[in-house]
């Protein structure tokens, strides 16, 4: 675990706000930020060193030493990011999405692209097998976001416990959104709903399978980080090309549906060419703002370089 500073702290919360940002949209990773801005590693030992040896050395050491092992400064400066994040930004990329979502997906299209070379130059060595980990990482995230979302009502604790836990494991996935998890689930509706209306017992439900799916699966992955960096590296960074379908900011619209507020909203897209967008298509705008997505992600690769060179 890193040496940090109250200022190094901020930095952290920042990023949190940014993987915050990133998880309010329906097909951005809040664990392909992690990556980019270089903590995805630290946040995965983290979360992993969480179990019950560590929560015997809380009896026995007390909380100082527990909260040392579980490098607790950077997972509480993390989540309070986040945290802020979802609250402070979750209307306004709401209102953009629904009044601007061109402009907002070219602008995460050419993020998520940067994010797709600065990964896959963190493989060491490709081969055969890191080929294939792409290919079939790329096909099987494609493939998730060409699948139709389902439209359910149902609530009950083991459907909650079962969503959060499956929608987690999505979050900490570079390319693969835990809030599209839970559209393609039909539990969107049903979260929204258990929040909306504090039913506080669905919730701790939903979180404790959350709980659950984050400590199980950081720790596969941890592994697979530890034993096989290249092959892990190489299915994740197909992951987020197989995502870049879903991101698309081209989208003709197959099937409606209409939301708790009774308003007509797209249920199931496909993406097209600008060229074939009724309507405004605003290339040129969506064009500049994916080159500013692109370079904002090579601007934060030298800084990050910039600061491990100190």
């Amino acid at each position: 675990m890193q040496q940090r500073n109250f200022i190094h702290y901020i930095t952290v919360l920042l990023k949190g706000m940014a993987m915050g940002a990133a998880d309010v949209v329906p097909g951005v990773s809040g664990g392909t930020i992690a990556f980019i801005s270089g903590i995805y590693e630290e946040l995965l030992d983290s979360i992993s060193s969480v179990n019950f040896t560590t929560l015997k050395l809380l009896k026995t050491h007390g909380i100082k030493a527990f909260w040392k092992v579980i490098n607790g400064n950077f997972l509480v400066s993390l989540l309070l990011g986040i945290f802020i994040s979802i609250l402070s930004l979750a209307k306004l990329i709401s209102w953009l999405l629904e009044h601007k979502p061109i402009l907002v997906w070219s602008f995460f299209f050419g993020l998520v692209l940067a994010s797709i070379l600065y990964i896959g130059k963190q493989i060491t060595k490709w081969d055969s097998i890191s080929i294939i980990g792409l290919l079939v990482g790329a096909g099987i995230a494609y493939y998730i976001t060409t699948l139709q979302p389902l439209i359910s009502e149902n609530s009950s604790p083991l459907f909650l416990f079962l969503a959060g836990a499956i929608a987690i494991c999505a979050m900490i996935l570079p390319g693969i959104s835990g809030a599209f998890i839970l559209v393609l689930l039909g539990a969107y509706k049903p979260v929204l709903d258990a929040i909306h209306n504090r039913d506080f017992k669905l919730i701790t439900i939903l979180a404790s399978g959350a709980i659950v799916g984050l400590l199980s699966f950081s720790k596969l992955l941890k592994w697979l980080f530890n034993h096989y960096k290249n092959y892990t590296l190489a299915v994740l960074t197909g992951f987020i090309l197989g995502s870049l379908n879903k991101i698309w900011p081209w989208k003709q619209t197959l099937t409606w549906r209409v939301n708790s507020q009774g308003i007509k909203v797209p249920f199931n897209e496909q993406s097209i060419s600008p060229f074939s967008f009724e309507g405004d298509s605003q290339l040129a705008m969506a064009i500049l703002l994916s080159i500013v997505g692109f370079a904002l992600i090579i601007l934060l690769e030298k800084i990050a370089n910039s600061s491990s060179k100190k």
